[in-house]
């Protein structure tokens, strides 16, 4: 069983379709049913599925169709009771041979699950391999204000891992420190940064523009240690979920970026090459995701502690939140401003972060604190920004 994805010559409904996964049996032909799941899922749908998160859907559906194939099993599988159906059994071997963190198990148990929720209203099997529970979640953030006191009851199958025990993986600011300082190159340094100091998602700092670089010392209204609005348009990179947002660029960070752009990033494009992307690599390509990770991998190896794009963008909101909550004369509101430049949707989910924190030590926190501002100098520009939201 192979994975593959189309090219513009696979066509639907009339439009060229590139990127759509293919689930191919040992035949080569689409493997049944899970061809005409991704087809529903994905195309035909009345909210179209974005086209940059197709891969995943489809390698998640391709593991479990591996791990089917791989121990003779069948995706309908007879079962007594669903703790030992083909789901129960996939989950098991997940958290128990792989010893995958809760949040990957249950990414791909989702997918899974709505695969046979999928089936089971096609009349395709007689019963589905879990039960679904109804879970009550309580301050719900309404567009009116940030947060009330409504719940809200929402189904969930009974086969998902609870993730509640689980911290966001950061680094600290030592980490941090030490990482930064092994980077060589600038611009493997300035993707670190887009993550780590702006929030950044990987592909958002992948495919940061180079027209969002610019002179800060060119424009009178800006000031050295400040924070500078840059609003991300999905129009202009990739964005998750396609929501534009506005995002805090530190001015050195600003200085750094158009410094590169008119030197170093001139040296790398090929001549009458014109690319998009602001952080180019050394053969004056965009940074593609594997490309990204293989930097990390490769930083992890020289500094000999895991470095992560997803944790650089943790760092960040750990951080930011553990400044605004030691410096209360910045009356801005931790949450939602971290919410913000991340581009949560909820405010729900940024409060994970507010979980780890609760778990640090005292002086612990105090000493990361202090070496995170003196490597980024952000207590000041969170002062500036908050001073410039003042009245005059």
């Amino acid at each position: 069983m192979r994975l593959a994805f189309s090219t513009g010559e696979f066509v639907y409904a009339g439009l060229p379709r590139p990127g759509f996964p293919l689930i191919i049996d040992d035949d080569m032909g689409p493997a049944q049913p899970f061809h005409s799941y991704l087809r529903s899922r994905l195309l035909e749908q009345g909210t179209l599925l974005d086209p940059k998160t197709w891969e995943a859907y489809g390698r998640r559906l391709w593991d479990f169709a591996r791990f089917l194939q791989a121990n003779e099993l069948v995706w309908n599988q007879p079962f007594d009771t669903e703790g030992s159906s083909v789901v129960r059994r996939y989950r098991d071997w997940q958290m128990m041979d792989l010893a995958l963190r809760p949040t990957t198990v249950n990414a791909r148990l989702r997918l899974v699950a709505d695969f046979y929720l999928w089936a089971w209203e096609r009349a395709l099997i007689d019963r589905l391999p879990f039960k679904q529970q109804d879970t009550t979640r309580y301050g719900v953030e309404s567009d009116l204000s940030h947060i009330t006191g409504g719940r809200c009851v929402s189904s969930r199958p009974d086969v998902l891992v609870d993730e509640w025990d689980e911290e966001p993986a950061f680094l600290t600011s030592e980490q941090i420190r030490i990482s930064r300082a092994s980077i060589r190159s600038t611009s493997q340094r300035l993707l670190f940064d887009l993550m780590c100091r702006v929030g950044l998602r990987s592909e958002e700092a992948r495919t940061f523009p180079r027209a969002y670089a610019f002179d800060p010392a060119a424009r009178p209204d800006l000031k050295p240690g400040t924070l500078i609005d840059v609003r991300l348009d999905p129009k202009d990179m990739d964005i998750k979920l396609g929501k534009p947002r506005v995002v805090h660029v530190p001015y050195s960070l600003m200085e750094e970026l158009y410094a590169y752009a008119c030197f170093e990033r001139n040296v790398r494009l090929k001549p009458h090459d014109q690319q998009a992307a602001l952080v180019l690599t050394a053969f004056g390509n965009p940074y593609s995701k594997e490309s990204a990770v293989k930097v990390m991998v490769d930083l992890s190896r020289k500094v000999g502690f895991r470095v992560r794009p997803l944790m650089l963008r943790h760092s960040y909101a750990i951080y930011t939140l553990l400044l605004l909550r030691a410096h209360p004369e910045v009356k801005i509101e931790p949450l939602i401003y971290v919410r913000d430049r991340l581009g949560h949707r909820s405010v729900q989910t940024t409060m994970i972060y507010l979980r780890q924190i609760e778990r640090l030590l005292g002086a612990e926190t105090l000493s990361m604190i202090a070496e995170f501002d003196r490597i980024y100098d952000v207590a000041p520009a969170l002062r500036a920004y908050q001073a410039g939201l003042q009245p005059t």
